[in-house]
């Protein structure tokens, strides 16, 4: 006997079927949706040496910071903090959300004139930096709003 075609019964096996995927991919989805929403604040921290210290505050305050600033950086605050005997440079950024982060970090990296910059200082001073960490960071929703600028 031939198999009659049941479109109830065909939406009741797929739904049986697709129920198990939807407890995966929606709370991911939700999640992608979440960490999309902007702003963000990126917590970038540099090892800096005590013999090239003053060099590297140089190359970043006239040039990194000018150039970044082309590329849509928005630095919050910037810090020295002394770990130890490891010298960190530690800055926060703010971006309107990844994308932008990810792009602007690609252009500026990609700048003629911030590579020329890094070889010629490099030649003049030596190393400038070791290890690098870096932090994307999203505000929870009981997190208070601060100014860090100010």
């Amino acid at each position: 006997m031939p198999t009659v075609f049941s479109a109830p019964r065909f939406l009741r096996s797929l739904a049986r079927i697709l129920a198990p995927l939807m407890l995966v991919v929606a709370p991911l989805s939700a999640g992608a949706a979440v960490q999309q929403a902007g702003p963000i604040q990126q917590l970038r921290i540099y090892e800096i040496f005590d013999d090239t210290r003053d060099a590297f505050h140089d190359r970043f305050r006239d040039h990194a910071a000018r150039l970044m600033e082309k590329y849509g950086f928005e630095i919050v605050a910037i810090w020295e903090s002394r770990r130890e005997d490891r010298l960190e440079f530690v800055y926060l950024l703010e971006w309107p959300d990844e994308r932008t982060m990810r792009d602007s970090w690609e252009r500026f990296m990609a700048d003629e004139e911030w590579a020329e910059i890094k070889r010629q200082t490099g030649r003049e001073h030596g190393r400038f930096v070791g290890e690098i960490e870096e932090r994307t960071l999203r505000a929870t929703d009981y997190s208070p709003a601060r100014s860090f600028a100010d």
